[in-house]
């Protein structure tokens, strides 16, 4: 009865990860969760005041396409008086997800035909949404030497008269070399589309990611630096047609309701979560600093010459979105600090562009 797609569907190896640990908690053992991203403490009680306030302020209504006014307007304030960027807050769109954003972006730039560079390692589901815009992923294989980030002379070869964007994934919340990232797209006058879900507060030169290209598409997933209570997300940019196609886009298409001009879907972030998030986006910097000083113990700490810890690369900031190590003898590692309170996650047992459902592509390891 079920279609090949639905049967090439495996159970989630986060979730028998966060089962697990559930188990041993259940059972006493000292054991902190890691596999989930979901916090072991409780939520800090501003949050929670914030989530009553919301309630009470009958925040449970029906929102803007674009997201709420306040929320945008604090985004571009945060923006403007943090970092440096001026950002008009009708050129900021809120979503339920960085996901949601990318696929909005996509549909807002690619006709049928149009190659969408995709440097891997990547989330198992961009090249779904590129599909999902008519679009054609071209996967460019990152290397270990360069730190698993494409090189410029990479995505010159994989240009060709089809090809569309370009799209970034600042990995675990460290910059990629956006210079020469820039001078590609505009030497062939391609737009650059950032994936932010890792990377808020990082930057690259001093210029914070997701400010580069035509757009930046940001994750609010509670595993996130920024989190909601839920999915959430945003786009931000400084092209105007560019926001007013997304608008639409995320509106059922139209400007006017009930009048449906181009195709579209309906992407909406509750009034709730929004006001949680404008509450949580004073305190991002602070957070993002912890995460450094925190990083900076474990850099510090970890004297063993067989574990490969993370390369920060001059000109590059990283808010640690994740402390990613590598080792020869990885799962003799694993099972050591499993054995001593310590869990830890394999980002990723198989790297999604080596995954079977996309063995028709015909990458190899």
């Amino acid at each position: 009865m079920l279609s090949q797609k639905a049967m090439g569907i495996s159970p989630s190896a986060t979730l028998a990860i966060d089962a697990k640990f559930k188990e041993m908690k259940a059972n006493g053992e000292d054991v902190v969760g890691f596999g989930a991203g979901e916090p072991d403490f409780d939520t800090p009680q501003h949050i929670k005041d914030a989530a009553i306030r919301a309630i009470m302020d009958n925040k449970t209504r029906y929102t803007p396409a674009a997201g709420t006014v306040e929320l945008r307007k604090a985004v571009a304030k945060k923006f403007k008086e943090e970092n440096g960027l001026d950002y008009k807050y009708t050129n900021i769109v809120i979503s339920n997800g960085a996901k949601h954003s990318l696929v909005n972006t996509f549909m807002a730039i690619c006709n049928p035909g149009d190659e969408v560079i995709i440097p891997a390692p990547f989330w198992v589901s961009y090249p779904e949404m590129v599909k999902l815009s008519d679009g054609v992923p071209v996967i460019v294989n990152a290397t270990e030497e360069n730190n698993f980030k494409v090189t410029a002379e990479q995505l010159r070869a994989a240009v060709t008269d089809k090809t569309k964007a370009i799209m970034v994934v600042h990995l675990y919340g460290q910059a990629s070399n956006m210079n020469k990232i820039m001078e590609i797209s505009k030497k062939y006058n391609l737009p650059v589309v950032e994936d932010c879900a890792q990377s808020h507060g990082a930057c690259f030169d001093g210029k914070m990611t997701g400010s580069f290209g035509i757009s930046g598409c940001f994750s609010f997933y509670p595993t996130k630096n920024l989190g909601a209570f839920g999915d959430a997300g945003a786009i931000v940019t400084d092209d105007k047609e560019f926001a007013d196609k997304i608008r639409m886009m995320r509106n059922y298409g139209s400007k006017i309701k009930y009048y449906n001009e181009i195709e579209g879907v309906n992407s909406r972030l509750d009034e709730m979560q929004a006001a949680l998030l404008r509450v949580k986006l004073t305190h991002i910097d602070e957070l993002n600093q912890e995460r450094v000083v925190l990083a900076d113990r474990y850099t510090k700490g970890i004297k063993n010459e067989c574990i490969i810890k993370p390369e920060i690369r001059d000109g590059v900031s990283s808010i640690f979105h994740q402390y990613v190590i590598r080792c020869n003898d990885r799962d003799k590692l694993q099972k050591y600090l499993e054995e001593q309170g310590i869990q830890t996650q394999i980002h990723y047992p198989v790297p999604p562009h080596l995954a079977e459902c996309y063995e028709r592509l015909g990458h190899k390891r």
